[in-house]
């Protein structure tokens, strides 16, 4: 009832009832196989980079485009096939975002992180938790400042090796069944940032480790 009163967000509720003591309602855990729904729109994209995310930041199914932008981001293992985990563990994640909005998207990774904690329980995130606090002090500062609902902005700026820094617009969809995220950035007709996301669909994929 407080919850509703608030207005609180998904995300903003179940911490609030960890904070109380309470565990939040059950959600089914995350899955490695992709939603058919939201497969069926990733198939259907060929020019705008699209990928299906996991409650915890991992990447479980890309199209071309988002190859060639990102690299290939389901081939990681264990912890590391968190997005939140590696951008804070491995610079090269960083890299393809410009040094002013860094900090910006981690504050959106740690969200992201607590979010998916409340959601799924604490045992699903300790372990990640525990090593990234050791590991950044970046993460630790984050964590302990405790924001609930960060977001992405829309409006998403990158630093392509390639071709160079188009400014993209991320729109999502979600099966909130499979806790699952279909991810698809797109241009605005006509701008320099459109004619390179042309570009993306030629080149192909790319190693990010290897810059």
């Amino acid at each position: 009832a407080v919850a509703r009163g608030l207005r609180l967000t998904f995300a903003e509720r179940d911490h609030l009832l960890l904070l109380a003591g309470h565990q939040p309602p059950a959600h089914p855990g995350s899955s490695i196989h992709v939603s058919p729904g939201l497969m069926r729109i990733l198939d259907s994209l060929t020019d705008s980079p699209a990928q299906v995310m996991g409650p915890l930041g991992e990447t479980l199914a890309q199209n071309a485009t988002a190859l060639a932008l990102f690299g290939d981001e389901t081939r990681h293992t264990g912890l590391s096939r968190s997005a939140v985990y590696r951008w804070f563990t491995d610079p090269n994640s960083r890299s393809l975002y410009p040094p002013a909005e860094q900090e910006s998207q981690g504050r959106v990774q740690v969200s992201l992180l607590r979010a998916g904690t409340a959601r799924l329980g604490s045992t699903a995130t300790e372990s990640m938790v525990r090593q990234l606090r050791k590991q950044s002090t970046d993460f630790a500062r984050l964590w302990d400042a405790v924001e609930i609902g960060v977001r992405y902005s829309e409006e998403k700026r990158f630093q392509h090796p390639e071709v160079g820094g188009p400014t993209l617009y991320c729109q999502m969809a979600v099966d909130p069944d499979q806790l699952q995220t279909l991810l698809v950035f797109t241009a605005t007709p006509g701008t320099d940032s459109a004619a390179k996301l042309r570009m993306l669909t030629v080149i192909g994929s790319y190693d990010i480790a290897s810059r």
